[in-house]
């Protein structure tokens, strides 16, 4: 799975260029929480909230994953409504996203 499945035709250069990063990480649980979240969801982020999640892709990848499972409490720069929306969209109470 990569991130060429979303409908990037769609997309502005700016989502476009955080679709790429949200597969291209480094960690690949991290590229398949980010990646998938990020193709179902780019195409709907306000200016602010792709602001927010471009602020958690700078961060070291050890620490989203601890942030996402619920390992660490993530500092308050991360830790916003977006960081929620991806653990929410990863939650099991609804579908699975695949």
């Amino acid at each position: 799975m990569s991130g060429e499945q979303a409908k990037s035709i769609d997309l502005s250069a700016r989502q476009r260029r955080v679709l790429f990063r949200s597969w291209h990480r480094g960690m690949r649980e991290v590229d398949l929480l980010l990646g998938r979240f990020a193709n179902a969801e780019i195409g709907n982020l306000s200016d602010d909230e792709l602001d927010a999640y471009e602020t958690l892709l700078d961060a070291q990848d050890r620490d989203i994953f601890g942030w996402l499972t619920g390992e660490e409490d993530p500092p308050s720069p991360y830790d916003t409504p977006v960081l929620q929306k991806i653990r929410d969209f990863h939650s099991h109470t609804g579908p699975l996203y695949m």
